[in-house]
């Protein structure tokens, strides 16, 4: 990726609210400079998406869990649909994915109002996917706790800096 590239991609992760006009005058370059890198940051998929990251707690959230899980039988394509399809359908799951050690091969990031909240959730997965799951941890964060480092992808573009 070119130099250029990188940093307005690095400036746009740190604020993505910004102008073309303000990200020209931190990178030195044109607008209509900004404004074709930017496109073609999202044409090459480099940006997925322009969103925000809340404060979850003022939203109502109090829970960020962490579940892993075993899968029971070998993935087949239909037990993939059907994870996908209930993974899709449940707007609480902020990440889900295939992952490796501790025994378990699938994760799921969610966010939950309150413990009850959580517990519906963890009823319904086990409704609708506990045969195709052997077993499940879950590890959950309290928003409303000590967080020493608040999620942000800011910090990443720390290590795009020469």
């Amino acid at each position: 990726m070119k130099q250029l590239m990188m940093r307005l991609l690095s400036e746009l992760i740190k604020d993505s609210k910004r102008s073309d006009r303000e990200l020209a005058k931190v990178l030195g370059v044109s607008q209509p400079t900004v404004s074709r890198i930017r496109s073609k940051l999202v044409k090459d998929g480099f940006v997925k998406e322009f969103t925000i990251i809340p404060d979850f707690v003022k939203m109502g959230f109090e829970i960020l869990a962490i579940t892993s899980g075993k899968y029971r039988v070998v993935r087949s394509k239909d037990v993939v649909e059907k994870g996908q399809k209930w993974v899709n359908k449940n707007p609480c799951i902020i990440f889900a994915s295939q992952c490796q050690g501790g025994g378990k091969d699938g994760l799921l990031i969610s966010i939950h109002r309150d413990y009850a909240d959580y517990t519906r959730f963890l009823n319904d997965l086990g409704k609708e996917m506990g045969g195709l799951i052997e077993n499940t941890e879950n590890l959950l964060i309290n928003l409303k706790g000590f967080i020493a480092k608040p999620l942000s992808l800011s910090y990443i573009t720390k290590l795009f800096e020469e």
